[in-house]
């Protein structure tokens, strides 16, 4: 199983919410990759939140250091906004959870951009599909969007659970774990906060687990979890 590590870049620096963790993202960025690191989750907030008019400087850096694979999130809906992250050096893009939702609209970023290079976000709360933002159940369920993401070729999903994201709650193995029948890779996210919950998610059958706020304030090293995960 693949551990990546998050680095959320607000205003050029490392950061979750209010909560400064450091200054310098390409710093960050390469302690993970010293650390043993093969892929980082960056997600370029002030993009995401439509602040600035392009990917940042911080995320082409990052994405150009040797021996690392970056995988860029946050709210990408349109063919643009891939093609940004992508054109940045990402190795994958993570389509947001409306465009999934949105009859076709996958398809369409599949044929453009090639299905390889594209990861698909399910975000949920309480096991259901929502909209960034939203507290109200999309109506399609989650292992029919699940299915309708592996129809479209694209072999990697991203399961984030918006209640435990951010607040170290533990990840919801048993609510991605529905989805592994209908995905090729799926990645959980949201929530982890111990070794105990990536070794959880490794005996469900995940491809990887996205981890942030734990390794940023030392909940234990990265090293100690790519070696519970081998």
């Amino acid at each position: 199983m693949q551990i990546y590590p998050a680095i959320d870049i607000k205003r050029g620096k490392v950061a979750r919410g209010e909560i400064l963790y450091a200054d310098d993202p390409v710093a960050v960025a390469e302690r993970f990759v010293a650390a043993g690191a093969t892929w980082l989750h960056v997600v370029d907030l002030d993009c995401s939140f439509e602040t600035c008019p392009g990917h940042s400087s911080c995320l082409r850096r990052i994405a150009a250091l040797p021996g690392v694979l970056v995988q860029v999130g946050g709210l990408l809906r349109a063919v643009t906004e891939v093609r940004g992250a992508l054109d940045s050096g990402a190795a994958r893009a993570v389509v947001a959870t409306a465009t999934i939702a949105r009859s076709g609209a996958l398809e369409d970023i599949v044929r453009e951009v090639g299905a390889d290079r594209l990861a698909a976000g399910l975000d949920v709360r309480r096991g259901s599909p929502v909209l960034r933002g939203s507290t109200k159940a999309l109506a399609a369920s989650a292992e029919a969007l699940a299915r309708s993401v592996t129809d479209a070729g694209v072999g990697t999903l991203v399961y984030r659970d918006l209640d435990r994201d951010g607040a170290l709650a533990g990840l919801d193995v048993s609510g991605a774990a529905r989805l592994v029948p209908f995905a090729v890779d799926v990645i959980i996210a949201g929530g982890g906060a111990s070794l105990a919950d990536l070794s959880a998610a490794r005996a469900a059958g995940f491809a990887g687990a996205i981890v942030g706020r734990a390794l940023h304030e030392g909940r234990f090293g990265l090293e100690e979890a790519i070696a519970c995960l081998r």
